[in-house]
């Protein structure tokens, strides 16, 4: 019974230390869904070109950070005629670029680690790129595309689906109306990723309490020359994650844990970036592109991520930017309660919070205009 109360109040007590900064991401999250219109950028998904590209990674990061929803958002933009690899880069800069998990890695892992989190995706999103050009066999992307239509996502796709607003900027700040979008989005996204990151705080507290530090050393290379343990470290990530079934924001806690018990720092990347191959989400991709693109998509997406931990680890130690000596305590370990700043942080995301959830949508009467 100790135990089993001390993996929820090591849960409790990370959820506590991050809860502003998942406000305060979720918040820019909905405010860039409603401000920014996302309808003719899809109209550049179609060839997978760095034009494509860039579009699909830019709509990506202002889309939500739930896994679900963006593997089910990135289907409707494949069934809609946009390349493979556009799809999947809107897929992982769904959940991997967004801000929320940004101003959670930052308070677990620090600024080094966003750093090193936006580096690799585009290292990622490159080599999936080349990848798919170089590999994906004759025939399987069309039959794909059928297998899509033939399905229907059942996924939310936040505002990035509801009707456009063509005002401008500057009219949409302005109006209420969009404020009140704001707060609808902020509530469906809240809706996709509560259990997501109670399920990654609740296994992460747990792995803390349960697991020795020696199993983690045995299970991660830490003396042996720096290739092996570079790729050694880079491969384990990624099937942890795996394992561990945490997807989007809910695997930075045991990120932070992993980093203190001897993973490398590239393997710290590529398993943060494994939330899109856990196995929930592979049946998922089998569901909608079918049984082949499933194997296809989830090798790429794991080669990848491997080689993205790996170039990471490679260039940060080139510029001297790996922290070296003794790891330091994870976040798990050092964070208790106390009334500072994190706590007036959290009441007033708290109160925020209640403001999203107790305002109404409540659509303005073409007749009245869009006034304020």
């Amino acid at each position: 019974m100790n135990w089993f109360l001390q993996g929820f109040y090591a849960a409790g007590l990370m959820l506590w230390q991050t809860l502003w900064a998942l406000v305060f991401g979720y918040t820019l999250s909905a405010m860039l869904q409603v401000f920014v219109r996302k309808e003719q950028m899809m109209e550049h998904f179609g060839r997978a070109n760095l034009h494509s590209m860039g579009w699909a990674t830019f709509l990506g990061a202002a889309s939500s950070s739930c896994s679900y929803a963006a593997t089910g958002a990135a289907k409707t933009a494949f069934k809609k005629g946009a390349a493979l690899p556009v799809a999947l880069a809107f897929m992982f800069a769904s959940t991997n670029l967004v801000l929320e998990l940004s101003a959670v890695l930052w308070v677990f892992m620090g600024r080094l680690f966003v750093l090193a989190e936006f580096a690799g995706a585009f290292v990622l999103i490159a080599v999936m790129w080349i990848i798919v050009r170089l590999t994906l066999p004759k025939g399987l992307e069309e039959s794909a595309r059928q297998h899509s239509s033939k399905e229907e996502s059942g996924m939310m796709m936040g505002c990035a689906e509801s009707e456009g607003d063509a005002r401008p900027l500057r009219a949409k700040i302005r109006s209420r109306e969009s404020w009140l979008a704001v707060a609808e989005a902020f509530r469906m996204d809240a809706a996709m990723v509560w259990k997501e990151l109670l399920v990654g705080f609740l296994i992460a507290g747990f792995l803390m309490v349960l697991v020795p530090e020696s199993w983690w050393q045995s299970v991660f290379i830490t003396h042996a020359p720096t290739g092996i343990r570079l790729v050694e470290n880079a491969v384990v990530g990624p099937l942890i994650a795996m394992a561990s079934f945490v997807c989007s924001i809910g695997n930075i806690p045991l990120a932070s844990w992993l980093w203190s018990n001897g993973i490398s720092f590239g393997g710290v990347v590529s398993f943060i970036y494994a939330d899109l191959i856990i196995l929930p989400i592979i049946l998922i991709y089998r569901k909608y592109y079918g049984g082949k693109a499933a194997v296809y998509i989830s090798a790429v997406l794991f080669a990848s991520m491997v080689v993205a931990g790996i170039a990471v680890d490679l260039l940060f130690s080139a510029f001297g930017l790996i922290p070296r000596g003794p790891r330091p305590p994870s976040a798990m370990e050092t964070v208790h309660l106390a009334w500072n700043y994190t706590g007036w942080l959290n009441v007033a995301a708290l109160l925020a919070v209640a403001w999203f959830f107790f305002a109404r949508h409540r659509k303005t009467d073409p007749h009245q205009g869009h006034g304020s």
